[in-house]
């Protein structure tokens, strides 16, 4: 009820567009919509939406979207504009893009050819000419307003800047460290990642972002990576510079050799106290069975049968994120979770200590 008061008012202020916007934009959008798909993967917990947005760019079903932990499970499916509903792989993940391929999957037994409509991803970026000031439109499935053929949201806004992107969640900064457009419309919300920005024209310009906080002012970064985005990485002890074209292009071929996972700071045993219940499965939640007596767990009033959904803001989806999640931290390091219990979702301070002797 709530989410669809918001959409209502956000639909009579202007800054979103619906099914029946100005008839100069209507043609451009209905053909952008055609392209887009909606994806629904890992999560699904209170607090941990399992709904995103792609971009197709192939008719063979290739779709391009941010890299999140939705993309992390055996059961992948998306809903194509014409309703279709149809189960998914990863293709190629880039971390330093934060971007990733999947593919659409056929059954066996079909005969029927897909031949989507689709982004052209090299010709879009070679034709772009944006800067700040300009109108931009924002096309995903925010708040998981859109099933099967429903039209995705369109959201308006500008251009408020082109600048690198200096942003984070809790202790965890974003990925993408490349130059991004600043937009002034709050399009960064639960499943709008992945999506269009689009022109007034439905010229492809850009991906939507992730929900992170600008690292300088704490404030929301609305933001999305220019489909021309260029980075200077490091591989080997070499500098080389990678693309989104060229890694659309090669990742389609399946040629694409992913940039290895920057060197992380591990922990020096901090200790929580934490009994997680048996990791049977591959995806475990992180459901507590129990806490040890005089932990910072037990002080912190963690409790049996909690849900833990988020760790500094970032979502908690298994028991093995968790473990790589608190590797990373220190002894005398406060860490605040949220958790579920009943209904409710709790916020928690728990403050580590080192691992006692036994």
């Amino acid at each position: 009820m709530i989410v669809r008061y918001i959409l209502a008012v956000a639909l009579f202020s202007g800054s979103v567009v619906g099914a029946k916007a100005q008839d100069s934009f209507s043609t451009a959008f209905q053909s952008a919509n055609q392209k887009m798909v909606k994806i629904f993967g890992s999560g699904g917990f209170q607090g941990l939406v399992n709904y995103g947005s792609g971009i197709v760019i192939s008719p063979e079903g290739h779709i391009l979207t941010i890299a999140t932990q939705l993309l992390d499970t055996a059961d992948l499916r998306v809903h194509l504009s014409d309703g279709r509903r149809m189960k998914a792989r990863v293709v190629v993940i880039e971390p330093e893009l934060d971007a990733a391929i999947i593919q659409v999957q056929q059954e066996a037994k079909s005969s029927f050819k897909l031949d989507l409509p689709f982004y052209d991803i090299p010709a879009s970026a070679k034709a772009m000419h944006v800067k700040p000031g300009d109108m931009i439109f924002s096309l995903n499935n925010s708040y998981q307003v859109a099933m099967r053929d429903e039209p995705m949201t369109v959201q308006r806004g500008v251009i408020a800047a082109i600048s690198k992107l200096q942003a984070r969640r809790g202790i965890f900064e974003a990925p993408f460290h490349g130059e991004v457009f600043f937009l002034d419309a709050i399009t960064n919300n639960p499943g709008a990642s992945g999506g269009a920005l689009v022109t007034k024209d439905g010229q492809l310009i850009g991906m939507v972002g992730k929900e992170f906080r600008n690292s300088q002012s704490d404030t929301w970064a609305n933001y999305a990576i220019p489909l021309n985005c260029k980075l200077e990485v490091k591989i080997d002890d070499k500098p080389r510079t990678i693309s989104l074209v060229e890694f659309v292009e090669l990742g389609m071929q399946g040629k694409w050799k992913p940039s290895p996972p920057r060197q992380e700071r591990r922990g020096n045993g901090a200790y929580h106290g934490i009994i997680f219940v048996p990791n049977v499965v591959e995806q475990t939640p992180p459901y507590i069975e129990g806490v040890e007596p005089g932990s910072p767990a037990a002080k912190a009033g963690l409790k049996p049968d909690d849900l833990i959904v988020y760790f500094e803001g970032e979502p908690v989806y298994h028991i093995k994120l968790f473990r790589e999640m608190i590797a990373k931290s220190e002894p005398g390091m406060k860490i605040r979770l949220e958790v579920r219990r009943g209904e409710k979702l709790i916020p928690i301070e728990l403050e580590l200590t080192t691992t006692p002797k036994k």
